[in-house]
């Protein structure tokens, strides 16, 4: 994690710029902290004490046993028991926890400041004054003595006090043991579109872990950063953390990977030969890594599906119209984005009415998948091209993020040749319709042909008549 990653940088900068002069070729390597007036004792060597790290074959390591030996590089130290004071007494499990959080959190340090901060904390608590330890220097030996908490802290420069504090704090407030746990977004995720994953880390008050580093990796998906693995530090104001993963497949899984602070820390024990007298030492304190896992269905982005209901002549919308949307089979109901089948009341598939506009518009389709629209009955004026064995219908296979226009169009019916007939001597007043196709049968024009020829024969006489009589 971060706090670890920092550790080689940690070591260089530490040597560089804050080695303590004069030690470079003493066995033991002063490493990040600061000279202190000396704390007496049964003849104690040299008028200065080292509140820092030291340096162990390149790394950066602490001491907990206060006057021993500082550790030398060439003897070999091993992973010892867990900690406990100076004494051999076990430590209380309010103190193991804090020191395993600043071991965890600080180790890495590049601050003089922080570094005898930690150095000072890790000897208050591992030698403070308990049977076996004590403080009069004409009595203590290297052995017997214990750490005068209030003598070094007085003897640090003020912003490294000031340090003390605060990780004592820092210490108190996060301490393990730590939790984590990943959970899945609650909305249904659509495969191209991010959604946020929840990560909190907690800790045994249920109260969340502050800044803390950790790992996320991701199958079937993708982070903002296009990747599948990203590193994270939890929010520092006390908000759970909050990881946009985009989905590329329909199953979908997110890991969250974080070091926590061990139950109680472990330390290095040097060789029993050579290192009889030297001083345990501690590093990271035995992290406790920590996994979460959650995981989700992606679906595909649904379709939307627009019908429109036109006349195949005039290419007028024809609203009002019953059009029934089904699966591909025209029959069995269609699948909406919630996979749950698209039924009206009747749990048969849903019928709409076309607008005025002749358009109806099925949003949210599972895709991919075929579907249709069948007109349920003829609209007026439509009849006669209307087969209710195989009502008019269109098909498609709607695709991902796809809007899809359809058109159903009607044959209007043929049209009807209205009859007029006059109502009145000059052919003005009320004309009468009728609703039929005038035809006129062959036998009937010709009597009336010879009815109108039997009338010229009479009117031609009738006139000859007159005309004879005048004279």
């Amino acid at each position: 994690m971060r706090w670890r990653r920092l550790g080689a940088a940690a070591v260089a900068v530490g040597v560089v710029l804050l080695v303590a002069p004069g030690v470079s070729d003493a066995a033991a390597e002063e490493g990040i902290g600061y000279t202190t007036p000396a704390q007496g004792y049964i003849a104690k060597p040299g008028n200065t004490d080292w509140v820092g790290s030291y340096i162990w074959r390149g790394k950066h390591v602490w001491c907990v046993q206060y006057a021993l030996l500082a550790p030398d590089s060439d003897v070999e130290y091993s992973d010892g028991d867990e900690l406990r004071t100076k004494a051999g007494a076990d430590l209380p499990d309010d103190v193991a926890s804090y020191i395993s959080y600043l071991l965890l959190r600080y180790s890495t340090t590049t601050s003089a400041d922080e570094s005898a901060a930690l150095a000072h904390l890790l000897h208050s608590w591992t030698a403070a004054p308990q049977p076996g330890l004590e403080l009069d220097p004409d009595v203590a030996t290297y052995l017997t003595v214990a750490y005068d908490e209030q003598f070094h802290y007085d003897g640090l420069p003020p912003t490294a006090q000031q340090a003390v504090n605060t990780l004592r704090q820092d210490a108190i407030a996060n301490r393990g043991p730590w939790t984590v746990t990943a959970t899945e977004p609650e909305d249904s995720q659509t495969i191209g579109t991010p959604g946020a994953w929840r990560i909190d880390v907690t800790k045994a008050d249920d109260s969340p872990v502050r800044g803390a580093p950790l790992t996320v990796e991701v199958v079937g998906g993708e982070l903002e950063n296009g990747g599948t693995t990203g590193e994270f530090t939890t929010p520092t104001d006390g908000t759970a953390l909050e990881v946009q993963v985009t989905p590329t497949e329909e199953e979908v899984s997110l890991v969250v990977k974080l070091d926590s602070p061990a139950d109680r820390p472990v330390v290095h024990v040097p060789d029993q030969g050579q290192g009889a007298a030297m001083q345990r030492i501690v590093t990271t304190g035995g992290e406790k890594k920590l996994t979460a896992q959650a995981e989700t269905v992606a679906r595909t982005a649904p379709a939307e599906v627009r019908t429109v209901k036109t006349d195949s002549e005039t290419g007028r919308p024809i609203g009002g119209v019953a059009l029934r949307f089904t699966a591909g089979d025209g029959v069995s109901p269609a699948i909406g984005q919630d996979d749950r089948p698209l039924v009206g009341a009747d749990d048969k598939p849903v019928v709409i009415q076309t607008a005025d506009d002749g358009s109806i518009t099925v949003p949210e389709v599972r895709t991919p998948q075929e579907v249709c629209v069948v007109e349920v009955a003829a609209p007026r004026g439509y009849e006669e091209d209307f087969d209710p064995n195989a009502p008019p219908k269109v098909c498609t296979t709607a695709q991902p993020g796809q809007k899809v226009d359809l058109a159903l169009r009607n044959k209007p019916n043929k049209p009807i040749v209205p009859l007029k007939i006059p109502a009145g001597v000059d052919g003005s007043g009320v004309v009468a319709t009728g609703a039929s196709t005038t035809r006129t049968d062959a036998g009937a024009l010709i009597g009336y042909g010879g009815g109108v020829l039997v009338a010229g024969v009479l009117l031609g006489a009738w006139v000859r008549r007159r005309a004879t009589a005048r004279t």
